[in-house]
């Protein structure tokens, strides 16, 4: 068992597999040609979309899978361990039965393709989403700690632009903003798939979440939306060894969703405390 709560991860585990079965009918609904010009649509979802499995066992299959790994995702809402080595050895077991849960998703529908284009495709982006957020929990504990030192009084006065308060974060955005995009740039093929969907989905996410979570800890902190710009700053010419992309407007991109997330955090922070003195 990962969780030693077994009552919450069982609550964790129904929730999310059924929010993972609705995701596989939003998922089928989206695929159907014409949704996205509000033609009228059938109930005759897209459940296997290049596979040999007849559609009824592809369906049950399918919801199966989407219900296994919407569960996965709701126990990892819960802290595997205290810390240490059962806190490592649980979070790779956990990563492990996510992995094979979305291989065999794949390898149901995908039934023609080649398999290296495949993990590159679906297994590594899950690889790196889910290292971004191992990284983001631990960013975050050592915010909380810090966080327990201020309130016992054995922290420092804060820093000058809350540098040191931010360094983990930093440490963070240098790998979201440098890291990730060169090896998805690396692994992708004619068509951008991996580097399309980091410039849309992962990027602007992934600054604007850690952003609030480091607003909402230590207020706001410029020094985080100025690192991920000049992290996607220092991978533009890198990139350029490998590709023709147009990638300027990513600098926009982080610097706006870490500029929104930490001020919104930090107006959470404020609000917090304001409501804490009032009824303190």
């Amino acid at each position: 068992m990962l969780i030693d709560d077994k009552k919450q991860s069982l609550t964790r585990i129904l929730v999310g597999g059924l929010l993972g079965m609705g995701g596989c009918l939003l998922l089928g609904w989206l695929t159907q040609p014409g949704w996205l010009f509000l033609s009228r649509l059938t109930f005759d979802f897209t459940f296997c979309y290049n596979s040999n499995v007849p559609e009824v066992l592809g369906a049950v299959l399918g919801f199966l899978l989407w219900f296994l790994f919407g569960a996965e995702i709701g126990v990892a809402t819960l802290p595997f361990a205290d810390g240490g080595r059962t806190l490592l050895l649980r979070s790779l077991a956990h990563f492990v039965l996510m992995a094979l849960t979305l291989w065999a998703w794949v390898v149901l529908n995908f039934t023609s393709e080649p398999l290296p284009g495949l993990a590159l495709t679906f297994l590594l982006p899950f690889a790196l989403i889910y290292v971004l957020v191992w990284l983001g929990r631990w960013v975050g504990w050592y915010a909380e700690v810090s966080q327990i030192r201020e309130r016992l009084g054995l922290s420092p006065a804060p820093s000058p632009l809350k540098w040191r308060e931010t360094l983990p974060h930093i440490l963070f955005a240098f790998f979201l903003c440098l890291a990730v995009p060169l090896i998805l740039r690396l692994c992708d093929d004619v068509t951008p798939v991996l580097s399309v969907f980091y410039a849309w989905v992962l990027l602007p996410v992934g600054a604007f979440v850690t952003g609030l979570s480091l607003g909402k800890r230590q207020g706001f902190c410029p020094l985080y939306p100025a690192a991920c710009a000049g992290a996607i700053l220092l991978f533009l010419p890198l990139a350029r060894l490998f590709s023709q992309m147009t990638d300027g407007p990513m600098v926009v991109t982080a610097l706006l969703s870490a500029l929104a997330g930490n001020g919104l955090g930090a107006l959470v922070r404020r609000r917090r405390q304001r409501g804490a003195v009032r009824y303190g």
